[in-house]
């Protein structure tokens, strides 16, 4: 029974078509999806790896003996290795294809683990965690692209969401993972398990999942191209989609006036581009400066200044977890069927208010369970809009000259918006009060509002080309 027609992303024989399937039947698509979940262990990996230490720091911080300073640095040079990570790949993708960088960052995954698991003192245990940092943003800025690469426009949504779905069953591993381990203290156990789907992205290296037909394309590789199409298709549906290839590479997206052509960084930075980066980095850094880790990082922290224990910090880890979890479902369910932008807008506006009502539950004295309240809708409306949707639309809005190191860049500046946010978040409440800390934030998210509803197009069942012209209408540049 055929699904309708997609194609090579980018590329498309009619319009509203995207991927590299074409009357793609059902079990074409339980293929697609079987390689996307196996591209997602990255995302997997990058929840893991950011959520595990929670836990393994309890134990491994006085084994150590460090100091509250010392811990926080175990905790946030993770973010920094990330962001270092997130901004170099782009171009490695772009020369050695989807696949091998995937294994690549396996690979690195598993030193990363192997360090931490044997450390034996500090500065061991921080080179590790700079290698994990590195493999994390790494595959932060990689998973997306290659997920929108493989994925029929039919599900193109959906499979990026997987994404964001991958990354909260990760976090969610990892405090489950804590919970297991901590009875005896076994924090080398807990970080080792990382291990695990770190040898499954080495495998996808291998050969487990194919390589984007995009990239083989655009690389000139059109043999390989083909068979890669014909795993799901037949061969004069895989001719046609070569051709359309070929038919749109000599009328590619227009610079504007007085430009040259351009590709890779350049391309990222041209007038052509810059709307598409635009709205990447705001997103990018809204996701953050929204007030979401604040809240992840430190809901016992929050919950202590209400009048509540927070002694068991790991059950509060596990209840947020399990609320994020549930949201991404809600969002794969229906990104594809509501679109982008409702979501987005649904997303901020709850964000403004919930946030904004916390901040007010701290200055009113509001019972605790109804700050609790608040935070667990934060989270939902968070979990169910702008988290998943950052990551699906920094798959979609660049042009294939530009799409790896367009993702590279929105996803080094929202690492590096996690960085600055966890840093400062503790420092700013002691200055200013929990109140309006968290007024700022519902602030930033009113602001984010505006910019969608200004800036932000509709992605959903559009190509490039159609995603472009809408960009450019919204920022008043030559269409064509």
């Amino acid at each position: 029974m055929s699904l309708g027609v997609t194609m090579v992303q980018g590329f498309s024989t009619e319009p509203g078509t995207h991927g590299p399937i074409t009357d793609a039947r059902r079990a074409a698509m339980r293929k697609v999806w079987v390689w996307a979940v196996i591209i997602a262990v990255g995302g997997f990996l990058f929840g893991f790896d950011t959520g595990v230490i929670s836990g393994a720091l309890l134990y491994l911080a006085p084994e150590f003996d460090l100091s509250p300073a010392m811990q926080g640095g175990v905790v946030s040079v993770l973010l920094l290795g990330a962001m270092v990570g997130a901004l170099g790949i782009g171009g490695i993708a772009d020369r050695l294809g989807r696949r091998p960088v995937l294994g690549l960052e396996g690979a690195v995954f598993l030193a990363g683990t192997a360090l931490a698991v044997s450390a034996q003192n500090y500065a061991t245990l921080m080179v590790a965690r700079v290698v994990l940092g590195l493999a994390v943003g790494s595959a932060s800025a990689t998973v997306p692209i290659y997920l929108s690469e493989i994925a029929p426009t039919a599900i193109r949504g959906r499979v990026l969401t997987l994404n964001q779905l991958m990354i909260t069953i990760g976090i969610l591993s990892a405090y489950v993972v804590n919970v297991i381990f901590s009875p005896a203290g076994a924090w080398r156990w807990m970080l080792g398990m990382g291990a695990i789907p770190a040898l499954v992205l080495v495998a996808a290296g291998l050969g487990l999942v194919p390589e984007s037909a995009r990239w083989l394309l655009d690389k000139g590789r059109r043999d390989e191209a083909k068979r890669t199409i014909m795993l799901v298709t037949d061969e004069a549906t895989a001719e046609r989609l070569i051709s359309a290839h070929d038919a749109h590479q000599h009328r590619p997206v227009p610079p504007q006036r007085g430009e040259t052509r351009k590709s890779g960084w350049a391309a990222l930075l041209s007038a052509a581009v810059r709307p598409a980066l635009i709205v990447g980095l705001v997103l990018a850094a809204v996701q953050q400066f929204g007030g979401i880790n604040t809240i992840i990082y430190y809901a016992p922290t929050i919950m202590t200044q209400t009048g509540l224990s927070a002694s068991n910090s790991i059950v509060y880890s596990i209840a947020i977890g399990v609320i994020n979890l549930i949201m991404a479902v809600v969002a794969i369910k229906l990104i594809d069927k509501v679109g982008r932008r409702p979501l987005l807008i649904i997303s901020l506006a709850g964000m403004a208010i919930s946030i904004g009502m916390l901040g007010a539950s701290f200055a009113l004295g509001m019972p605790p369970v109804v700050t609790l309240l608040f935070m667990v809708v934060y989270i939902a409306v968070y979990s169910g809009g702008l988290g998943p949707i950052f990551w699906t639309l920094i798959g979609e809005l660049f042009p294939p000259s530009a799409r790896a190191d367009g993702s590279s860049a929105c996803t080094a500046v929202n690492w590096a918006s996690n960085f600055t946010v966890s840093a400062a978040f503790l420092p700013v409440v002691t200055a200013i009060g929990a109140a309006d800390t968290f007024y700022i934030f519902a602030g930033i998210c009113v602001f984010a509002l505006l910019f969608v509803f200004r800036y932000v197009p509709e992605t959903r069942n559009k190509d490039y080309p159609q995603i472009d012209s809408s960009l450019r209408q919204r920022f008043h540049l030559q269409t064509t």
